[in-house]
């Protein structure tokens, strides 16, 4: 029988299919849910420095305060109150179910909340999870200083807590490998390929603006499988885990076969329930036994840039290939 186990950002996780940071994931029953479908470890929805901001923006604005000194004072309420109650989720979902749990923070600055870490880490939790996305606005900021702002972060981070940290991070950089090595370079345990951001979209009859789509589809998976692939070939030491696209067992197992360790679902268990997760798991299993793979270990990076006869597939950017023909 294979063995689906897995080690993921220095966790043993049971098999590799992890939850990923969302509304399933916010409450200790959604939990229990998750742990009962068989899932290997779940990220609990992040703490959103953005949303902690706003809230604190909102009581100073309702109250309309003349006194500039309170305003220090009510930030700080805000932001305690809404660590305090992620703190106890952590500390209940530890005492109540035996899955790893992943604590999760969606940052936007190095400010100096990320020392929350080490707070994170007296809980109880397996590992931090760094939920990061800059939108670039100024027009006179380089590439350069955007990505330095990822690594402070993170530095920030590692010096707080001895937790085990992953990265998650969208496509939209000019070269992901320097990315991601730097990240390695700085301690990070795991890399998180790719996060799925919110997109905005306007409504052309109310002439308002709307969100677009929230959902993945499984062909999204193409933009992380290229990336894994390479990402697993030059960068060895550290963790991936392959997000977005992933609906199904193959999904899983294509992730696998191009180097990651784990992989995170989420659209397709908003679409078709929790149970889908016990679905990939047995899927991934019976793939395993048919091509006669007994650990994940025997075919994790089997066709990553490496080890596949031609190389440049990972690296062909058009589609002169599959269709020259076409017109």
């Amino acid at each position: 029988m294979a063995k689906l186990e897995t080690t993921y950002m220095g966790i043993k996780l049971k098999n590799p299919i992890i939850v990923s940071s969302s509304g399933l994931t916010n409450t200790i029953e959604k939990i229990k849910k998750i742990e009962e479908a068989g899932a290997g470890a779940v990220v609990l929805k992040s703490l959103f420095e953005e949303q902690i901001n706003f809230d604190a923006g909102n009581y100073l604005n309702q109250g309309q305060n003349d006194y500039p000194e309170a305003e220090d004072y009510v930030r700080n309420y805000v932001k305690n109150n809404t660590v305090d109650s992620y703190l106890e989720l952590i500390e209940t979902a530890k005492i109540k179910t035996k899955i790893p749990i992943i604590a999760s923070i969606n940052c936007v600055s190095a400010s100096d909340w990320t020392s929350f870490a080490s707070k994170i880490e007296k809980a109880g939790a397996d590992g931090l999870e760094l939920n990061i996305n800059i939108v670039p606005t100024d027009k006179e900021k380089s590439s350069a200083e955007i990505e330095k702002t990822y690594f402070e972060i993170l530095e920030k981070v590692k010096a707080s807590t001895k937790l085990p940290v992953a990265v998650k991070i969208g496509q939209q950089f000019s070269n992901i490998l320097y990315l991601v090595n730097q990240l390695h370079y700085r301690k990070a345990d795991a890399v998180v390929l790719f996060n799925r951001f919110y997109e905005p979209d306007i409504n052309a009859t109310k002439l308002e603006m709307d969100s677009a789509s929230v959902f993945s589809h499984p062909s999204d998976l193409r933009h992380s499988l290229r990336w894994i692939g390479i990402i697993s070939d030059k960068i060895e030491k550290i963790d991936i885990a392959g997000s977005t696209g992933v609906h199904d067992g193959e999904a899983a197992f294509k992730q696998i076969l191009a180097g990651a360790s784990a992989v995170q679902v989420c659209s397709v268990l908003y679409k078709k329930g929790v149970k889908e997760i016990s679905n990939i798991v047995t899927e991934l299993e019976k793939w395993m036994e048919k091509h006669k793979f007994s650990s994940i270990a025997d075919f994790k990076a089997k066709m990553n840039y490496s080890k596949i006869g031609n190389p440049l597939v990972y690296q062909r950017s058009q589609f002169m290939k599959y269709f020259s023909s076409m017109e």
